[in-house]
C-alpha cells in the first residue's frame, strides 16, 4: 500500500497538482484550528491561490473575525506546517 501512495504523492508534484491538494486541507482543518465556538458561526466555502473563503452567520462574525484573522492564518498555517493560506476573506 505504501507504494501506491507515494506514486501518487510524486504525480501530484509532478503535475503541478499537490499545492491545490494542500489547500483543501485548510478546509478541512478549519473547525479545529478556530474551535467550536468559531466553528458553529462560519463555514468554509472554498480555497483558490492561497486565498481561503469563510462564510459567517452574520456580519457580527465577519467583524469579529476580521480582527483576528491574522492569528487565525498563522494557526492554520503552523497546524499545515506549510505557509499555504494568504489571505482569508469573509463573507
Amino acid at each position: 500500500m505504501q507504494h501506491i501512495q507515494v506514486a501518487i504523492q510524486n504525480f501530484l508534484k509532478k503535475s503541478g497538482l499537490n499545492s491545490g491538494v494542500e489547500q483543501q486541507e485548510a478546509l478541512k482543518i478549519w473547525g479545529k484550528t478556530v474551535g467550536n465556538k468559531i466553528s458553529k458561526n462560519t463555514e468554509p466555502e472554498s480555497v483558490k491561490n492561497g486565498v481561503l473563503v469563510i462564510k459567517t452567520i452574520n456580519s457580527v462574525w465577519k467583524q469579529e473575525l476580521q480582527i483576528q484573522k491574522t492569528e487565525i492564518i498563522k494557526k492554520l498555517n503552523k497546524r499545515l506546517k506549510k505557509n499555504i493560506i494568504k489571505e482569508i476573506r469573509f463573507k
